[in-house]
């Protein structure tokens, strides 16, 4: 399941036979060897939800430049980031005067194994300038600069961050719990614990998970003994809103850690923090 938002005025094309599937091998690019120019092009970003069979495959922004997956020509050992992260107010995808790197996809192995692809993204006049393609895991990226009409850049970002038609239920109670968690931080604290994300994922159509650090992330950079909490929660068919807003109550009401099971870190560390390490099956 795929929803996109193209505006690019009526000579707007997107491609519908673009190779989407990760590993797929892309077509002849059609940007090969084309030259840097001041050419206006057409911007498409693309929402792909994969098949709930899919297990371990998440949603992905696809980004079409003139009705092409960049990412299939350049890209094919991993998704593009999740719109969680790419497709938020005032986020990455925003053009300013100061030029800024973004990270458009990583491997499913991740980025310090098999590499990742960024973009520089910045605002020149009536353009945005998307240039200096990097992948860290290789010496250099084939595609061009790409030049944008500022407004309609700015336009399909706003719609497409806007857009949240492709949202399941569990998503949107996810998405709506981790922003009030996020504002109530006095709860953690007291509990010596740090968010991680709230999370639904695709092939767990009913359910979300709650991700927690104890002590905090901090104690990871230190080198000191930390622990990831998973907390797995129910999503019924009530309201999105009122689930969302019922277990922000629930979840502030006492000790996260009680209800959840240890899930990051390792056996000692388990052992100095006072918590049993899980038995793996």
């Amino acid at each position: 399941m795929d929803e996109e938002v193209d505006h690019c005025g009526g000579d707007g094309v997107v491609a519908q036979d673009f190779p989407r599937r990760i590993g797929a091998t892309p077509g002849p690019g059609v940007f090969d060897n084309h030259p840097v120019t001041d050419e206006k092009r057409c911007l498409t970003l693309r929402v792909v939800v994969p098949d709930t069979t899919q297990k371990g495959a998440n949603v992905e922004v696809r980004v079409l430049v003139d009705g092409r997956d960049i990412l299939a020509d350049a890209f094919t050992e991993g998704p593009g980031e999740d719109p969680k992260y790419l497709l938020v107010p005032g986020g990455p995808l925003t053009a300013e005067s100061v030029p800024h790197e973004v990270r458009l996809a990583e491997a499913s192995c991740t980025e310090g194994c098999c590499g990742a692809l960024y973009v520089t993204i910045q605002r020149d006049g009536d353009y945005v300038l998307w240039d200096a393609w990097r992948n860290p895991d290789e010496d250099e990226v084939d595609l061009p600069a790409f030049r944008f009409e500022v407004q309609e850049y700015q336009r399909q970002v706003e719609r497409a961050t806007a857009d949240r038609s492709w949202e399941w239920p569990a998503r949107t109670v996810a998405r709506l719990l981790e922003q009030d968690l996020r504002e109530r931080t006095a709860w953690l604290a007291r509990w010596e614990c740090e968010l991680g994300a709230v999370s639904a994922w695709p092939w767990e159509p009913d359910q979300i998970n709650v991700f927690l650090f104890h002590p905090g992330r901090s104690a990871i950079r230190e080198d000191r003994p930390w622990l990831q909490f998973r907390m797995v929660l129910a999503v019924p068919s009530d309201a999105p809103a009122d689930q969302a807003e019922r277990l922000a109550e629930q979840l502030v009401a006492a000790d996260p850690r009680q209800a959840a099971e240890v899930c990051g870190g390792s056996p000692e560390f388990a052992r100095q923090l006072g918590y049993p390490w899980p038995q793996r099956r």
